[in-house]
């Protein structure tokens, strides 16, 4: 695959060779408050599947819960991957991708976690910002 990711600002790139787990939605509150969101798409991805290709000395570490670390940007916030260090596979976050991954989401986890607020599917839609809304 040699699928490519980073985060906002550029200073950090990473490359995947595939995904190796189902892309989820996560809706848990640690996920939605890490990016500021009703969910966070994510895929898990074997380590040896995963490099870091750039700015190394730009990553910063957060332990969520105790022993989940997730790795983001120090400088732009973007939140990338995030892993225990004991699994197999590193959980990348879908939307750092640069391409398409070419695998479509299989399911919402963690919906017990949702706020009553968080409506997404009677939600009307728009293909652009307008300022009308």
């Amino acid at each position: 695959m040699g699928l490519k990711g980073s985060c906002l600002c550029g200073e950090i790139s990473y490359e995947i060779d595939s995904v190796d787990m189902p892309i989820v939605h996560c809706h848990c509150q640690t996920c939605r408050k890490a990016h500021a969101a009703q969910f966070a798409s994510t895929a898990g991805v074997k380590r040896e599947n995963f490099r870091w290709l750039k700015g190394a000395s730009f990553i910063s570490t957060f332990e969520s819960s105790p022993g989940k670390l997730r790795h983001f940007c120090k400088r732009c916030g973007s939140h990338l991957v995030a892993e225990r260090p004991a699994q197999p596979h590193v959980i990348v976050r879908v939307a750092t991708l640069d391409g398409d991954p070419e695998l479509r989401p299989e399911a919402h986890i963690w919906v017990s976690h949702d706020a009553p607020w968080l409506e997404y599917e009677r939600v009307r839609k728009h293909r652009e910002w307008r300022d009308d809304i």
